[in-house]
């Protein structure tokens, strides 16, 4: 099909709105651009998909994930925005609310709105709670009609206080796609009663995360990190100016046995992917324009804390491929032979992360990531998790998945899928995430069989609004994604399972 009637095709669908087809057709244009200049390795495994550039773009003109510095911005106001320093709550979610617009990513809308409770904490002196709780639920509100992706990114946490309570309210009432929430839990700071209180709201509506804070903040700096889109740790001030992937399943394929892929084929593509990586921060930070923005003048982002993301996906398939080409037995998930085969993969690959220099890059490397999966992957199991359906029990499945975790400092989660009886006893959530973390997770995500509300990679989606998709349309852009990822990648195959053993996890350190 040619560029014309690529477009044509998207201003002719009647259930698409004008935002929706103008963001289309954009992306129509910057495909029609020539891609920067690969090496002819390199060009000939990204048209395999050995190797994969997340469809950001022929020519990468913004980053990724951007993190605005919320905190510098409602401090000193914006020159170019006309903006003073907010001096209450109202001005503050005002100025919030105008900046959101002006903040660019691979979706077209902001994928990270800060740490919102601590954004809004100096404000609040004075302001009655039912006030405070009316105002947050309207920003909400407008967050999911305005701004309707689900890739959108709120983080609150670790110490317990009103905005956070609030919001956690808020969000287990209106049970919106967006945004996507992260409750931050450090067991020295954060109360068992605001982890009760995160478990339940899972049980109500699958949101939110729950990230471990201490362990996360380890990797990173006084500035801290966020949170955002999926599930996608980054540093405060910057974000990522591309990510990338490599398909473990792919490499797996192409090698002789275990030896042969640990040895010679992962190195060779993971470097292959590294010059990828170089091709397109090269025009972003160099060509683009992109870091002269009034984000960049007025401190809100640097260049300097922008990094790429090395992300890796189709871990399962991979290692059940190695071991029959290896003459051994086990399944991923299901084996402890197996499970350390994992675990040595993604130790070989944090290696080669580790020493593996970039000119574009905070601290001068990747991070590595696991990466959630596209909605067209067929075949392939997103990051380092668990086929759908071949899912053990709950402790199980964490023992099976924690010791990847310390090796993902830009993220990697698994969604466990729970029967509705946790409902009558969120408790037993909470010490299975208790245990996770004691076992070295990085974060928690869990969704409950029988809501509407689901996550699907790590994003949200009502499963009401695929249904209407094909009449209707949606006004929720990611429901399109949502819709696909259903058909193709069989998320809805997820096992619900029971948390019988809920302490056992715990026990097993």
């Amino acid at each position: 099909m040619s560029f014309v009637q690529h477009c044509q095709r998207i201003v002719r669908n009647p259930h698409l709105s004008p935002a929706q087809k103008a963001r289309l057709l954009s992306l129509e244009a910057e495909n029609a651009l020539p891609y920067p200049d690969l090496p002819p390795a390199v060009r000939e495994a990204l048209d395999a998909r050995i190797i994969c550039d997340m469809y950001e773009g022929h020519a990468p003109y913004k980053g990724r994930y951007v993190l605005p510095d919320y905190e510098r911005f409602l401090t000193r106001g914006s020159r170019w925005l006309e903006l003073d320093a907010p001096r209450d709550l109202d001005e503050a979610i005002e100025a919030l609310r105008i900046l959101y617009h002006h903040v660019p990513s691979v979706t077209g809308m902001p994928v990270w709105l800060g740490r919102l409770d601590q954004l809004l904490l100096p404000f609040i002196g004075g302001v009655p709670e039912e006030t405070l709780y009316r105002k947050l639920k309207a920003l909400w509100v407008y967050l999911d009609r305005v701004l309707p992706d689900a890739f959108m990114h709120v983080n609150v946490g670790p110490d317990d206080n009103p905005v956070c309570r609030l919001i956690l309210r808020i969000d287990a009432e209106l049970k919106q796609v967006a945004p996507n929430l992260t409750l931050f839990y450090d067991p020295e700071i954060s109360p068992d009663s605001l982890l009760l209180q995160g478990v339940t709201n899972i049980a109500e509506c699958s949101k939110p995360h729950i990230a471990n804070y201490p362990l996360n903040q380890a990797d990173f700096d006084s500035r801290g990190f966020g949170i955002v889109s999926c599930y996608n740790v980054l540093p405060i001030g910057g974000g990522a100016n591309t990510l990338t992937r490599l398909n473990l399943k792919a490499v797996a394929e192409l090698s002789q046995d275990v030896d042969d892929f640990i040895g010679n084929q992962l190195p060779h593509y993971c470097e292959l992917m590294s010059q990828l990586i170089e091709a397109r921060c090269r025009f972003l930070h160099e060509e683009s324009g992109f870091f002269q923005s009034f984000l960049c003048e007025e401190g809100i982002i640097e260049e300097a804390r922008f990094v790429p993301m090395f992300g890796i996906y189709a871990m399962a398939e991979a290692v059940n491929i190695l071991l029959e080409k290896s003459q051994l037995t086990g399944r991923y998930g299901q084996d402890e032979g197996a499970n350390r085969l994992g675990h040595r993969i993604s130790a070989t690959l944090a290696a080669f992360v580790a020493v593996r220099q970039f000119a574009h890059a905070w601290r001068g490397r990747a991070l590595l990531h696991s990466q959630a999966g596209l909605s067209i992957d067929q075949g392939t199991t997103p990051g380092v998790r668990i086929p759908y359906g071949q899912e053990p029990d709950p402790a199980t499945h964490l023992l099976a998945l924690a010791p990847h975790h310390r090796f993902y400092s830009s993220g990697v989660s698994e969604i466990l899928t729970l029967e509705p009886t946790i409902r009558q006893n969120p408790q037993a959530m909470m010490q299975l995430c208790k245990g996770g973390f004691a076992l070295g997770m990085r974060e928690f995500s869990a969704n409950v069989a029988g809501h509407d509300l689901v996550r699907v990679t790590g994003y949200m989606v009502k499963l009401s609004d695929i249904a209407a998709l094909s009449e209707h349309g949606s006004r929720v852009n990611t429901t399109g994604l949502g819709a696909e990822a259903a058909e193709l990648t069989g998320i809805l195959q997820r096992r619900p399972r029971v948390v019988s053993d809920e302490n056992l996890a715990g026990q097993r350190q």
